[in-house]
């Protein structure tokens, strides 16, 4: 198995950039995640780069024939280290995650926040994460429509988020999922697919030949759109062959 990956991230019509991506790859095995550092709070980049040194620093190579329950671990610790960090500067910083663990070809993800995951298998999307936002609520509700979540005004109103002392857990998504050649992954934070529809990620996959042009079509699109003073945008896509 091989993984084509590709990453960028930028800070936008932001003075600095808050959000972090990473990942690591060792043989058959991989863990890749996106953070993204709240607005509106001090350090929010110090948050994301904790998110993202604390997952992938602490992955050695396998996850023990349980990557679910090394997931939930991992980003908990990712959760306590950002409340360690909290006390050191006396403030409140906070970031989202999305994370996907690969093992021997079983896929597992998860996320706290509204940074998302997109898996796509046999042409098609055949899962995505759920935010955890007020918007989101509201769409589950019946009350706007999925599209409509891309411009609710309570879009970044966030209901879990690590920096907590509750309302941090991880959402996990343990399906019994194996990837085979041909299935691709996209996370990414909220600054891109608020910009990009579910079935443009789709159509670019299909058009692209690897990950970094798959990545490059959709940031071609979100150029065409973005109009300044948008958000950090950071994007992580998966091939896989």
């Amino acid at each position: 198995m091989r993984f084509d990956v590709y990453e960028y991230t930028n800070h936008g019509g932001r003075d600095y950039n808050e959000d972090a991506v990473g990942h690591k790859v060792i043989g058959d095995n991989g863990v890749f995640l996106v953070a993204d550092g709240l607005g509106g709070h001090n350090f929010g980049e110090v948050a994301s780069a904790c998110v993202r040194d604390t997952l992938v620093n602490g992955f050695g190579g396998d996850f023990g024939g349980n990557p679910a329950g090394w997931l939930e671990a991992v980003v908990n610790k990712a959760n306590e280290n950002i409340l360690a960090i909290q006390k050191e500067k006396n403030d409140v910083l906070k970031s989202t995650v999305v994370a996907l663990c690969i093992e021997n070809g079983r896929a597992v993800w998860g996320n706290v926040g509204d940074s998302r995951l997109y898996y796509i298998h046999n042409g098609d999307i055949a899962a995505y994460t759920n935010d955890h936002s007020v918007a989101y609520k509201k769409f589950k509700a019946g009350e706007i429509t999925r599209d409509q979540l891309r411009s609710d005004e309570d879009q970044s109103a966030l209901l879990r988020s690590l920096g907590s002392d509750d309302r941090h857990e991880v959402e996990l998504y343990d399906n019994g999922i194996t990837v085979v050649s041909g299935d691709a992954f996209m996370l990414c934070s909220d600054g891109v697919w608020e910009f990009v529809k579910d079935y443009e990620v789709l159509i670019d996959l299909l058009k692209a030949h690897n990950a970094k042009e798959w990545a490059e079509l959709l940031l071609l699109r979100m150029m065409e759109r973005i109009q300044g003073g948008n958000d950090n945008l950071t994007i992580q896509t998966i091939m896989i062959n």
